[in-house]
């Protein structure tokens, strides 16, 4: 179906997509989705415009196998998440695997969303029959304890059956290498080119599912042990030996989004010695229909209300937040009476960032974040002697960084102790957050103060997305080829004296699609497509140096690059022609 300028264009039940579509269904392993499909296609030949545009959809080509894995709706079709999508991927995994290791350990995982059982139990017995040893973890986990068993556990690869933070029509299928496949660096990380490019040749081979190798059984279920050497190393990664205890005791409002992280960070929580937590009582069990949120996702407006609630109910000192899988964080603290629900505030991903930034640094530490994150983990580095290297947006780059110490992007993703968990780990964020805080209660201080320490220091950088969401993922790419051609003069009332785009390469980085800009007045801009949903994200951040070091001079400068990051954020809004 094409839409332009609000019209609909019929899309018609062409003899070459029915008989797709009827390939499809005879090759289709599940009933459910046979018969889901037929029932598309009888509407589609019966007439009806809005059948025949959804089955075109489902055929418009295969589900893209790039550095994120698979994600997408879960239905029939060849572009939706179902069984035969997931067979294949699997099919393609343990061809690649096993063309290059002799018997390679694969670890799988799940969440808890629709169909998340179906494909890690399909993932096992493909790749088992495939001829890999396969580990299944015990039950719907967090991302992070996949990822910690890929090394703990010698893997050569792990599978995690998730979509994160998607909506909840969504699951995904995301791909990790280690031991023998993923390089030291490499080791318990997100898959990056050619690697992606090559498992996507092996899922192209595989032939019609109806022959395609499946054992009934043979791989190995792990038990709790693997959950609780996950716990025993956050919590030794994330220790503060020799502080005091503060007078009274930290409260905590703890929500998991409706995902399977509630339990684990509970478990963490309890053990790292929080006896006050309080868990937002209608999110904290997993449901793959997440009803009380628009979108799960810490990050959306009115995800954190609830917490939020609570959180002025009971007059807690911190609010956590994990999504759905676990594998992002965030924070909210109040900002006066903690019973006040107006008072609380949320932590941006780059605000919590710096926070924890500043505890990581010394001299010796490796800093990393992602080139559209702020510049600010740049000043804290040098701040501390520590050095700071830039990377690609997404984990599989930033924890790739050589000897890296602590690693995060703006979009609530943290990563807090590489030798546990070589990706973003929400669970070690937060409690690493929550002993923070509690070090900080006991000397009379917050995470405010932390970051108001930083900005005396470091300057004021304050960040803000522009981020547009589309049906028509035309309109992303149309909008980036305009930008690139006419990009604007002038954001915030300030010349843009930069124009750099990312497809050449910046600060030794690879290329990637995205364009940044510069403006005379100190902010800066990055422009690119989402690699997980169907949005264009504009990153924008102002930096305003203190005048002076007067009891006013922090919040003058604060107001000074709020109303510059809005007049830079409507400017880029208007720029992309799509806002």
């Amino acid at each position: 179906m094409s839409t332009t300028g609000g019209t609909t264009d019929p899309t018609p039940l062409t003899d070459e997509l029915r008989q797709r579509a009827l390939a499809w269904i005879e090759d289709d392993p599940d009933e459910r989705d046979r018969e889901e499909l037929r029932a598309v296609l009888a509407a589609a030949r019966g007439g009806d415009a809005a059948a025949a545009a959804d089955l075109a959809e489902r055929f418009s080509g295969a589900l893209e196998f790039g550095t994120a894995g698979l994600r997408g709706a879960v239905g029939a079709g060849e572009h939706r998440m179902n069984r035969a999508v997931v067979q294949r991927a699997a099919a393609g995994l343990g061809a690649w695997l096993t063309q290059r290791f002799e018997r390679p350990r694969v670890v799988v995982g799940l969440d808890a969303r629709r169909g998340s059982r179906e494909f890690a139990d399909d993932s096992a017995a493909v790749l088992t029959a495939a001829g890999c040893e396969v580990l299944l973890l015990p039950r719907p986990l967090p991302t992070p304890v996949l990822a910690f068993a890929v090394r703990h556990l010698g893997a050569d690869a792990g599978v995690m059956v998730t979509a994160s933070h998607n909506p909840p029509r969504d699951n995904g299928y995301k791909v990790y290498l280690g031991g023998r496949a993923g390089g030291e660096e490499g080791r318990g990380v997100q898959i990056v080119p050619p690697v992606d490019a090559e498992i996507a040749a092996a899922i192209a081979a595989v032939g019609p599912l109806a022959r395609l190798p499946r054992a009934a059984g043979g791989w190995r279920v792990l038990g709790e042990d693997v959950v609780a050497a996950y716990l025993d190393a956050v919590l030794a990664a994330t220790a503060l030996p020799g502080h005091r205890a503060p007078a009274r005791e930290l409260r905590l409002v703890v929500t998991p989004m409706h995902g399977v992280g509630g339990a684990v960070l509970a478990g963490a929580l309890r053990r790292a010695g929080f006896g006050d937590v309080h868990v937002v009582p209608e999110q904290a069990d997993p449901d793959p229909a997440f009803p009380t949120v628009a979108f799960p996702n810490p990050e959306e407006p009115g995800a954190l209300d609830l917490a939020l609630d609570l959180a002025a109910r009971v007059g807690a000192d911190l609010v956590l937040a994990v999504d759905p899988d676990a594998d992002r964080a965030c924070a909210a603290v109040p900002t006066g009476a903690r019973s006040d629900r107006a008072a609380w505030r949320q932590l941006s991903g780059d605000e919590l960032g710096w926070v924890l930034g500043e505890h990581l640094a010394a001299p010796g530490a490796v800093l990393a974040c992602s080139v559209v994150s702020s510049q600010g983990l740049a000043r804290i580095a040098a701040a501390h002697g520590a050095t700071f290297s830039p990377a690609l947006t997404g984990f599989k780059w930033i924890a790739r960084v050589p000897g890296v110490s602590f690693g995060y992007e703006e979009a609530i993703g943290y990563c807090v102790a590489p030798a546990v968990v070589r990706d973003k780990d929400g669970v070690s964020a937060a409690v690493l957050t929550a002993r923070l805080a509690r070090r900080l209660l006991a000397q009379d201080r917050t995470l405010l103060d932390v970051l108001d320490d930083v900005a005396r220091r470091d300057g004021v950088h304050v960040t803000g997305p522009v981020s547009i969401r589309v049906e028509d993922l035309g309109l992303i790419g149309a909008a980036m080829a305009r930008l690139r051609e006419h990009p604007p003069a002038e954001l915030g009332g300030a010349a843009v004296t930069s124009v750099e785009d990312l497809l050449r390469g910046v600060d030794g980085l690879p290329p990637t699609d995205g364009l940044r800009w510069r403006t005379a007045a100190g902010a800066r801009v990055v422009v690119r497509p989402s690699g997980t949903e169907p949005k264009l994200k504009c990153y924008c951040e102002v930096v305003v140096e203190l005048d002076g070091d007067g009891p006013d001079a922090l919040a003058a400068a604060r107001r000074t690059a709020a109303e510059r990051l809005a007049a830079v954020r409507r400017d880029v809004r208007a720029a992309t022609g799509i806002g």
